[in-house]
């Protein structure tokens, strides 16, 4: 099984499949093509006629996007244990994937992930002001109907998966949380696969100006 991703500081989309993939313990192989290079829409194209990260291969099958990547994990090789078992909490698992995966626009664009930088006194628009709070609606939900100390859901699973590139971009950037979120950030953040993450985005040389705000 071969998994391949962008760079590690800065594709967030890639982040969110490996991590589920090394966080469970399943075994692959990372193929890593540096985004935004002269060859990188041919490298890519090799691998996905989308032309974009993160794209799965695995016994013959061509799998792209990030939810579906972790979909595809969840089912063939998890058996369900992606998403959370009681169908409320997969419920709402379920649809605070999709709406990280459609929305926080202005989030993105201001906030860029860029793991290995700490930006201090950072000022937020008030359109990322409304998606961090939501975030955090969202998050005070899972764990208030999970009744988690742990993950959003109980144990851990696509949805910390799927909001872990949000927890970098909160720590990079400074973002006030309350006592029960900055615990949650932590723990996620203190995982030996996002230790691993952190490490390897250090680790590469390559810099993207747009995403250095």
């Amino acid at each position: 099984m071969q998994l391949v991703i962008g760079n590690h500081n800065y594709s967030s989309w890639s982040l969110r499949a490996w991590l589920l993939m090394r966080h469970t313990g399943l075994k692959f192989e990372t193929l890593r093509i540096a985004l935004f290079t002269p060859g990188f829409t041919d490298q890519i194209k090799q691998y996905s006629s989308a032309a974009k990260v993160p794209v799965l291969l695995d016994n013959g099958q061509t799998i792209w996007d990030s939810l579906a990547i972790c979909e595809y994990i969840s089912e063939q090789h998890l058996n369900g244990a992606g998403w959370p078992v009681d169908i409320q909490l997969r419920a709402h698992a379920r649809s605070s994937c999709a709406e990280m995966h459609s929305g926080f626009m202005a989030l993105r664009n201001e906030m860029p992930m860029n793991c290995r930088r700490t930006v201090d006194n950072f000022s937020t628009s008030e359109a990322s002001r409304k998606d961090i709070e939501r975030i955090c609606q969202l998050w005070d939900e899972a764990l208030k109907i999970s009744g988690s100390e742990q993950f959003l859901y109980g144990d851990f699973s696509i949805a910390d998966a799927f909001y872990a590139p949000v927890i970098y971009r909160f720590n990079s950037y400074g973002v006030a949380l309350t006592p029960q979120l900055e615990a949650y950030k932590e723990r996620v953040l203190n995982l030996p696969a996002c230790q691993e993450w952190l490490e390897l985005a250090r680790q590469e040389t390559e810099v993207i100006e747009e995403e250095e705000v």
